[in-house]
């Protein structure tokens, strides 16, 4: 990676035990920005529409300080299924060492059927560096102001 020093280029995982038949998340491509994350689940799972259900990946890893991994979801499963992330984009921070798991929710109007080794999540590591927070009586002025949502309209 260009522009990385050797060890912020990388990102360390950590396999749980009765995992050892997954594969470690992986890049489908050269050119792929997010890495794949598998199901460890030991059973098939059944996602009902409405359903959300959080799945293990088997992994937890080491982001290095200053980046965070974003936990995605898949386009095929979310334009095929309608399956998505609950907390989209999820995020696991730099300090985080726990097990990685996935929120899935079935938009769609069929049942989704998880098995094990399914790939259900994508992760990309992100710059996210932590700012100085600081309180002001008062923000400057912009042209949009403080219009919300839809406030600059669809064209």
């Amino acid at each position: 990676m260009t522009g990385h020093s050797d060890e912020a280029s990388k990102v360390f995982f950590k396999r749980w035990a009765g995992n050892t038949d997954l594969a470690l998340p992986a890049y489908a491509t050269p050119g792929s920005a997010g890495f794949d994350f598998a199901a460890a689940v030991d059973e098939t799972v059944v996602l009902k529409p409405g359903d959300r259900r959080l799945i293990s990946t088997g992994f937890s890893a080491a982001v290095p300080p200053g980046y965070e991994l974003q936990v995605r979801p898949r386009s095929g499963l979310a334009a095929k299924h309608g399956i998505s992330i609950v907390n989209t984009p999820g995020t696991v921070d730099a300090d985080y060492r726990g097990l990685i798991s996935v929120c899935l929710i079935n938009l769609g109007e069929e049942d989704f059927t998880i098995r094990r080794g399914d790939r259900i999540a994508q992760g990309i590591v992100a710059p996210a560096p932590q700012f100085r927070l600081v309180e002001v009586a008062e923000l400057d002025e912009t042209s949009r102001g403080d219009g919300g949502f839809g406030s600059t309209g669809t064209r």
